[in-house]
């Protein structure tokens, strides 16, 4: 199965500051924040730790959990993430090791 789209929560290096996103190009698309390509909230904030994410093969279904996630309580974002990453590494790296060695 190819999953084509992303549903993704970054942080900044203190773990205070979320951040919920959609994308069809994970590895490109947190590039992006971490170049701060575009200015705004991520770039403001130095968010850039990808610390959660989610695949879906249909960008409107990646849509739809995006809004239901940012929707969310900020203590519904800790559990997902706590779930999946208990000590908030940056799963970029992890997820990604192949391409930045």
């Amino acid at each position: 199965m190819e999953f084509a789209c992303h549903v993704y929560i970054l942080t900044n290096d203190y773990n205070t500051v979320l951040y919920t996103g959609v994308t069809s190009d994970l590895y490109y698309r947190i590039i992006e924040h971490r170049d701060k390509v575009y200015p705004g909230f991520t770039s403001k904030y130095n968010v850039h730790k990808l610390v959660y994410y989610e695949e879906f093969e249909d960008i409107s279904e990646a849509i739809a959990r995006e809004k239901q996630i940012k929707a969310g309580s900020r203590q519904k974002k800790l559990g997902l993430i706590n779930k999946m990453n208990p000590n908030w590494e940056d799963l970029w790296k992890k997820k990604y090791k192949y391409i930045t060695e």
